[in-house]
């Protein structure tokens, strides 16, 4: 498992001051399978414009890939190689594993060249944090480095870490009209 996330979430108290409501590490982490990618839900919104009332935690849900209906998600992703996650994912497509997460409905199951090929409905902001990888499009790919950044907009598209060191990954999706 990887390092788990500090997450600091700002709110208001009862009184309308600004204040930390959270500061502990992010306590919701998903993992579909041994070798499989490390996902950190940081937060979400339901909605557009995004509400700022309230101190409850709306990651208290079940995980799903992508952003709720007209709302976002903010996550970050650890890779492991693809020596690791390559094997999990074929195992996970072998088995049919499906966790009500929107991702099984989201793969796109036209015999891919990698296992990972996937989409959804969002507009994903993408921010590389540490190492590399590859972003894999049906036509062509393009390496990323810590530090750069890709807009993914509604694209069929995998993740393909070529080195044996993880990439971790932030992510925003927002919630977007079909491609």
């Amino acid at each position: 498992m990887a390092d788990r996330i500090r997450r600091v979430v700002t709110g208001h108290d009862a009184e309308g001051q600004s204040c930390f409501i959270i500061d502990d590490a992010a306590p919701h982490v998903y993992q579909r399978s041994p070798g499989s990618s490390i996902v950190t839900e940081l937060w979400n919104t339901q909605g557009s414009p995004a509400s700022n009332a309230g101190a409850d935690d709306p990651t208290l849900a079940p995980f799903r890939l992508p952003p709720p209906k007209n709302g976002s998600v903010f996550r970050i992703i650890s890779y492991p190689p693809d020596s690791q996650r390559l094997p999990a994912l074929q195992a996970e497509h072998a088995s049919h594993i499906d966790d009500g997460s929107g991702r099984a409905a989201a793969l796109d199951k036209t015999g891919q060249r990698h296992p990972g090929f996937h989409k959804t409905n969002s507009i994903d902001y993408v921010i590389v944090l540490s190492g590399e990888i590859y972003a894999v499009m049906m036509q062509g790919e393009v390496q990323l480095k810590a530090g750069d950044v890709l807009v993914q907009r509604g694209t069929n598209h995998a993740w393909s870490n070529r080195t044996e060191q993880p990439a971790v990954l932030a992510f925003v999706l927002i919630d977007a009209e079909p491609a």
